[in-house]
């Protein structure tokens, strides 16, 4: 289920050539631990293993691509070289860095396999909202979701098979914390991961439209962690889904508008504005309003420390945040809020993205992920930015402290849900 993965072998195919799959493995990235290495990594064995029956070397590279991918290539033969494709500043500088150490003879091609209508086709610019991107993504879906060709097992062998993989190895090579565990509920590799999306079709999809801003009841896909690791394609997951949109067509379209219109929108804001992770890529409204009220009075100050502990006087963030330091993931709905709760309790606007941006991508397992930085509800994501500089959002009531960007509060989340149930849940255990 990857595009990349199927252009490549074509290629070599048609060429009558070998296949070779990379992966580099580079020792640290933004704020992961080892809880994301491992389930990349657990996931990465499950490829070596699928690979092998395919006939198709895999090979885990260790360290940045720059150093170790032209060397491959070099020592290899390569003929042609295809990579997937990622928004974000530190991938796009990999491929980059690759592309220009390449011999000009090797023609080097990216495919846009995680997003179901690739990002530079699905729109030429930064999209103002979902409202604006929503018919541009619409329109091409006939072209672009469609069933996957299958993986062939690959008839021209390579001349000398892939070196053993020693994974041990691969773990010592990291230099990350290794005080963040892995979790229990969630299994590595795309196995476990279609068990997930079959138990949603089955149990949780009937109620996903109702139910999906309760964090008390079980309506969401969680699959999160293996569509951000490609161990289950989004495309897959819409395939999959709207098989039972003649039963559940609420439930059906409201996660098509997640999963693809609002997830992509998140991809869009990332690709055309390299200001994703900072004040200064909010629209000139939001910028205006956070800098006029920069200086209001905060009616509580928590240190970096404080938050990640858990220990407000909110005992509902507590509760959001422990879930999401033991669990790896926090409801979306809550996610929403936790992230508000952070502007208004630290500094400035800059320090709350700062750590926002922080706890989301050292704890979610999910972190590190266009969604991450913004948007409202894909997959349950509630980003960052759209939370404390209002991006994809229109101007509110003028408060203190939020100014115009959209405000929420606890009397409204006892509104929405029963809080006492879900405060229960979390509660420290000191």
């Amino acid at each position: 289920d990857n595009w990349a993965f199927l252009y490549a072998q074509r290629l070599a195919l048609k060429q009558e050539l070998p296949l070779h799959v990379c992966f580099c493995l580079v020792p640290k990235f933004l704020e992961a631990t080892i809880r994301h290495y491992r389930f990349m990594l657990r996931g990465l064995q499950e490829v070596a293993e699928e690979c092998a029956e395919l006939n198709i070397s895999f090979h885990l590279l260790l360290g940045y691509a720059k150093d170790v991918l032209p060397r491959f290539v070099a020592e290899h033969g390569v003929g042609g070289l295809v990579t997937d494709f990622s928004p974000l500043r530190l991938p796009r500088q990999w491929v980059e860095d690759v592309r220009e150490q390449l011999p000009e003879d090797v023609p080097f091609a990216q495919v846009d396999a995680h997003n179901i209508v690739p990002c530079w086709v699905a729109s030429p610019k930064q999209e103002y909202s979902a409202r604006t991107i929503r018919g541009k993504i619409h329109a091409q879906l006939p072209e672009f979701l469609t069933e996957f060709p299958p993986v062939v097992r690959h008839p021209h062998p390579p001349s000398c098979p892939a070196e053993p993989i020693a994974w041990e190895a691969c773990y010592s090579s990291l230099q990350v914390d290794d005080t963040v565990k892995e979790v229990e509920w969630a299994t590595p590799g795309t196995a476990a991961g279609m068990a997930v999306l079959k138990s949603f079709i089955a149990e949780r999809l009937k109620s996903f439209s109702t139910h999906r801003n309760d964090p008390n009841k079980a309506a969401l896909s969680n699959l999160s962690p293996w569509l951000h690791f490609g161990q289950v394609s989004t495309q897959r997951a819409i395939l999959e889904v709207q098989k039972h949109r003649r039963n559940y067509k609420d439930s059906v379209d409201t996660f098509v508008e997640e999963a693809v219109v609002r997830r992509e929108l998140a991809e869009n804001f990332c690709y055309y504005n390299e200001n994703y992770d900072s004040v200064q890529g909010a629209y000139d409204w939001a910028q205006t309003t956070l800098k006029l009220h920069a200086k209001d009075k905060r009616p509580y100050l928590y240190s970096l420390q404080e938050l990640e502990q858990g220990s407000t006087h909110d005992p509902l963030w507590n509760a959001a945040q422990l879930q999401m330091v033991q669990e790896g993931k926090m409801h979306g709905f809550l996610r929403m809020y936790w992230a508000k709760k952070i502007l208004e309790w630290t500094h400035s606007p800059e320090e709350a993205l700062q750590f926002a941006i922080y706890l989301n991508d050292r704890y979610e397992l999910d972190g590190r992920d266009p969604n991450g930085y913004l948007t409202l509800l894909s997959l349950c994501l509630a980003g960052c930015l759209w939370s404390i500089c209002g991006i994809h959002d229109q101007g509110w009531a003028e408060r203190p402290i939020f100014g115009k960007i959209r405000y929420m509060n606890y009397a409204g989340c006892k509104r929405k849900f029963d809080v006492d149930q879900f405060e229960r849940r979390y509660a420290p255990t000191h």
